[in-house]
């Protein structure tokens, strides 16, 4: 199949469209003012592989990192018509426990998804040592419920076990149950857009385009990370403290350009700390997505294209790359 410039921007806009439907059914049904007003939210969908096609204009940190929770997500079940995993854990894509992601799947015919979407949403409180779930912790267990990848929808009905154990887990169980059916019928209206473009494209079309669009974002980010000149760039910065300890802690990235790629090593930073300022992989690496999404004047999807001439190096265990069980 060869690649139609008009088909290409036509699919870009229904899969953006997928994505800013389902962020508008998260907003107009959510019960809390932090996803309904502040709209601490995003959506997104993602072809078979987990691989992000498109995401909304929501909130930047959960651009790089909700793919892997998607991924997660896809690893962790068997998937059927239907289902929607939930799941919440930093160590496995996730940002931090509050944020929790629901993932649904879209078949064409019985058998393997063809598609996925997800949206993830801010919750108010998750539990933990102090209402709002985000204290001066040290150690995750002090932040609220984690929660790993879980069947929280079987086959089109909610597990009415694992709705009750997480609200008996939460300081306000109306308005969470309230967001979670609005995370719930998001993926809903994600998942009934997706079968009205596969029904009206065909699946081969319609999977031909959306990896169609992650090579065109990947050919545009090359192409601006070729017009910055080859060579190492370094910076080095500190927090002053990480909220337990006066002593303050170094960020430092050596930035390798070549030709049209880039690698990031953030292994000269320091190692994770006490206090609740750690981040994930998942979060460094939505981080630079982000920079170099904003460097590209263009306006491309953003999806996992982007991502393809990025290379982000870390050392585990350190302030960017935080192991379990630490403060996030």
């Amino acid at each position: 199949m060869k690649e139609n410039p008009i088909l290409l921007e036509v699919f870009k806009n229904r899969f953006a469209s997928i994505s800013e439907e389902m962020g508008v059914t998260l907003t107009r049904t959510a019960f809390s003012p932090n996803i309904k007003e502040r709209r601490d939210l995003s959506c997104a969908v993602f072809d078979h592989n987990g691989d992000m096609i498109a995401q909304a204009a929501h909130i930047p940190v959960h651009l790089g990192s909700m793919p892997m929770s998607v991924k997660a997500a896809i690893e962790s079940v068997k998937w059927e018509k239907g289902d929607m995993v939930i799941l919440n854990d930093p160590f496995k894509g996730g940002t931090h426990l509050p944020d929790i992601t629901i993932v649904s799947a879209v078949f064409e015919k019985k058998g393997t998804p063809v598609f996925f979407v997800a949206n993830r949403a801010h919750h108010a409180d998750v539990g933990g040592m102090t209402p709002g779930s985000m204290p001066l912790s040290t150690s995750i267990f002090q932040e609220g419920l984690i929660i790993p990848a879980l069947k929280l929808v079987e086959k089109g009905t909610i597990d009415k076990k694992i709705m009750r154990f997480l609200l008996n887990n939460v300081r306000t169980p109306v308005e969470r149950e309230g967001d979670f059916a609005a995370q719930i019928m998001a993926n809903i209206t994600g998942v009934r857009r997706t079968e009205e473009l596969i029904k009206k494209y065909g699946i081969e079309m319609t999977r031909f385009y959306a990896k169609a669009l992650m090579d065109y974002a990947e050919r545009l980010t090359r192409k601006t990370i070729d017009e910055i000149p080859d060579g190492v760039y370094t910076f080095e910065d500190f927090m002053d403290n990480d909220g337990i300890s006066d002593r303050s802690i170094k960020l430092e990235v050596k930035i390798t350009i070549y030709n049209d790629t880039a690698t990031l090593d953030f292994s000269g930073c320091d190692l994770q700390v006490h206090g609740s300022i750690n981040a994930v992989y998942a979060i460094t690496l939505s981080a630079v997505l982000y920079v170099f999404r904003s460097l590209v004047s263009t306006d491309i999807p953003t999806n996992a294209g982007c991502l393809r001439p990025i290379s982000v190096l870390t050392r585990k265990g350190t302030i960017v790359d935080a192991i379990f069980p630490a403060a996030v």
